[in-house]
């Protein structure tokens, strides 16, 4: 089947439509911790002993956090489509079959994370391994759509291609060191919600460290697939410019005390990070090609 055939189009979409709503997730959650909201609805999975939805006394903190937990059947809905889409397209093979499969099974396990978070007031730990799979589900969506797209890697040598892999491995790492910031510092999503005890001035710290050298690396993927790998080199480029601008946010968000909009804006970058620099990772495969000289030589 070409790529134009309506069953691959059909899958595709469908594939878009869950990297963007996982995408979503992670603005909507943060919304939620960020207003304050984290305990609006303050049980799981009722919304309180007595009811399922909201009632007025729990107000517009209420409301987020119900809205937040009703997405997460829109989630449902576009695994379900995403799961059909794939596995009724003939040109399909087992590996996609069984990552959209474990795409779908990601959606209850989310649902169950955030609501042990719920129960444990909001423990910081389990919020971040919330934030956390919503990124895996994103990097697995970029990957969904590169294999239905058919896009190919291009062969670099194997050093290349080791130096693609620490980077991403940095990039998770710095995400990561991100949520363990946010755990230390004032939005808890609730205003008894507790924090995970650490410094926020070290652990920032610690963090920007891990920026730097992260910067370093992509800097350095750049430079080194220019010529062996036009199409990685702007990949890499790509997810330079987004560690730059998230970079600058992080800097000024963290010199003007946090502002709600500028956390928004981190968050939803973090989601692009991870999807460029798996799109990266995704862009280059180790050439185990000889040479041609050392063929010439093999075949006199």
């Amino acid at each position: 089947m070409g790529f134009h055939t309506p069953d691959r189009r059909f899958a595709l979409r469908w594939a878009w439509a869950s990297l963007v709503a996982n995408a979503a997730l992670v603005l909507t959650g943060g919304l939620v911790r960020l207003t304050a909201s984290g305990l609006g609805c303050p049980t799981w999975p009722k919304c309180t002993d007595d009811s399922f939805v909201p009632h007025r006394a729990l107000g517009i903190n209420g409301v987020i956090e119900f809205g937040n937990r009703m997405l997460t059947y829109v989630l449902v809905a576009i695994a379900i489509g995403t799961f059909f889409a794939v596995w009724r397209w003939v040109g399909a093979d087992r590996s996609m079959r069984r990552l959209v499969l474990l795409m779908g099974l990601g959606i209850p396990l989310q649902a169950v994370i955030g609501g042990i978070s719920v129960l444990t007031d909001l423990n910081p730990w389990i919020v971040s391994l919330h934030l956390l799979l919503s990124m895996v589900l994103i990097a697995a969506a970029v990957l969904l759509v590169m294999q239905i797209r058919g896009a190919a890697a291009e062969p670099v040598d194997v050093t290349q291609a080791w130096l693609v892999r620490v980077t991403y491995v940095v990039l998770w790492a710095v995400v990561y060191l991100g949520t363990i910031v946010t755990g230390s510092g004032p939005h808890a999503g609730a205003a008894d919600a507790p924090r995970n005890g650490l410094d926020p001035a070290d652990i920032s710290q610690l963090h920007a460290d891990a920026v730097f050298l992260l910067v370093g690396l992509t800097f350095a993927c750049w430079l080194v697939l220019r010529g062996s790998a036009p199409v990685a080199a702007r990949s890499a480029l790509v997810v330079l410019v987004v560690e730059l601008a998230q970079g600058l946010i992080g800097y000024v968000q963290y010199a003007t005390d946090l502002p709600i909009a500028l956390v928004a804006a981190h968050l939803v970058g973090a989601s692009v990070l991870i999807a460029a620099g798996t799109h990266l990772l995704l862009a280059v495969s180790p050439s185990r090609l000889v040479p041609t000289d050392l063929e010439g030589l093999r075949q006199s």
